[in-house]
């Protein structure tokens, strides 16, 4: 069974997300055509997303480089990106069996009404197994590995269903669904706190300037598009070490710039096709289980964050945090890490940010400098026991994926610097059973507080349905 899992997540997103979404479209009764549709529309999206992110991954990572040995930045610990994350994840018993093991759990918290939310994006279950692998080979124990990705899924459950309600109301065509994923959950309490600071800060809110606002205030300046050009070019001058230099390598300096402008611009586009191709899967699931089981009212559908990367907001926001990143990298005290290959997760951080901070560019700026400086101190913090999971799952498969170069240890943005994932972790790990007792409460006080919320809910949706049906006759 376990090779049989690890053969299906090793055909990749692109080919087993519409196996999937097949299936699925056809147990849930969509005609056989339609499935294969929007299963199609699934890979092809995943297929686009990766081609471009590959764009910005193999235009940057040479060019920063660059500018790493130009200033002889000295930082130890190796930007793996999240396939390496991965490769770790599905080359463990806990990454074997962690679809049908957290599947089992989302059931059990719709029948005891603790989650809203059924989690259909089986391709980001590795985020789950990722830190249940982690804890694996830190401890040495299966069990406690599948204890800290089981508590990881259903507080990720939870932070689904508190932030349906806002994820839904500033997304345009996201009605009934929540976004199940854990890197993307950690950071909506901090959007949650730091949007309500801001909101004190008197004056602040005349800086309430979104990416339309930008757009009709700057012009051309305001782009997306044009912002990635000229991000571009500013990092290809960095790679050159005097003006005669830069004069010579115009040609590059400008192809770099247009690269970067054609990521920010195929995003959005792209992400069109995830839209096309889960709604219709979303919509005929959320129906389904509304028609099959009773006190179904305000079920939600998990999906991909992938759906809502492509908000010009988020788009503008990543990129102007890509060279401040690096600059933190580099001058915070006690960082170790040079993110390269983790920037092109950098738009994974905000679909959750954006409903509290309603697309506002400074807030979400701000609050993405705030995790960002906080997510380069986890992923140094996580290198030791990272780099022990990816050495061992090397010299038992030679994947060269989880190869780490000579003299460094393994770290990346886009899975180390999740805060849920670095608590979980730290409660396993350094308190033991004591930690274990803290999760469990707190997991526990979170289930039954979402429970009372799910039934308030259900019993309002009711009542007002009664009302409706009265007033029509």
């Amino acid at each position: 069974m376990e090779e049989v899992f690890k053969y299906i997540i090793g055909l990749g997103a692109a080919v087993m997300m519409p196996i999937i979404f097949t299936v699925l479209g056809l147990c849930i009764g969509i005609k056989f055509g339609d499935a294969l549709k929007s299963g199609l529309k699934v890979g092809v999206g995943f297929v686009g997303l990766s081609v471009i992110t590959a764009l910005l991954t193999s235009s940057l990572g040479p060019a920063l480089d660059t500018v790493v040995s130009i200033y002889d930045l000295q930082l130890h610990v190796f930007d793996m990106g999240w396939p390496a994350a991965a490769a770790v994840t599905y080359n463990t018993a806990v990454g074997a069996f962690i679809i049908p093991v957290c599947l089992g759990v989302n059931l059990l918290m719709l029948f005891t009404k603790t989650t809203r939310t059924v989690n259909i994006d089986l391709w980001n279950y590795w985020h789950f197994a990722f830190i249940g692998a982690v804890v694996y080979f830190a401890s040495g124990s299966l069990a406690w590995g599948f204890f800290a990705a089981i508590i990881c899924y259903a507080i990720t459950l939870i932070i689904a269903d508190m932030t349906a309600k806002k994820f839904q109301d500033f997304y345009e065509g996201m009605d009934g669904i929540s976004i199940p994923q854990p890197f993307c959950g950690g950071f909506a309490p901090f959007a949650w706190i730091i949007n309500k600071g801001l909101d004190r800060i008197p004056g602040f809110d005349k800086l309430n300037v979104d990416a339309e606002g930008l757009k009709k205030k700057f012009g051309l300046l305001g782009e997306p598009l044009f912002l990635g050009v000229i991000v571009g070019i500013a990092i290809g001058a960095l790679t050159c070490n005097s003006w005669a230099e830069i004069v010579d390598r115009i040609p590059y300096i400008l192809g770099l710039g247009i690269k970067m402008g054609a990521v920010m611009e195929l995003i959005p586009r792209v992400t069109v096709l995830f839209i096309e191709g889960l709604k219709p899967i979303s919509d005929a699931t959320r129906s389904l289980i509304a028609r099959k089981f009773r006190g179904a009212e305000g079920l939600n559908i998990g999906m991909s964050p992938a759906l809502v990367i492509g908000h010009p907001t988020t788009l503008v926001v990543s990129l102007l945090l890509i060279p401040v990143t690096i600059a933190l990298a580099v001058f915070l005290p006690g960082n170790q890490f040079l993110p390269l290959a983790s920037l092109a997760g950098m738009f994974y951080v905000f679909p959750l940010v954006l409903p509290f901070t309603r697309g506002n560019v400074v807030k979400t700026f701000i609050i993405g400098l705030v995790v960002i400086v906080i997510g380069l101190y986890m992923v140094t913090n996580l290198a030791s026991w990272f780099t022990l999971a990816a050495k061992d799952v090397y010299a038992a498969t030679g994947d060269s994926a989880v190869a780490i170069p000579q003299g460094f240890e393994g770290g990346s943005l886009d899975f180390a610097s999740s805060p849920l994932a670095w608590i979980i972790f730290q409660c396993c790990q350094s308190l033991k059973w004591i930690g274990a007792g803290i999760l469990v409460i707190v997991t526990m006080g979170l289930m039954w507080y979402n429970r009372v919320l799910i039934i308030r809910n259900q019993r309002a949706m009711i009542k007002d349905n009664s009302e409706r049906i009265e007033t029509t006759e």
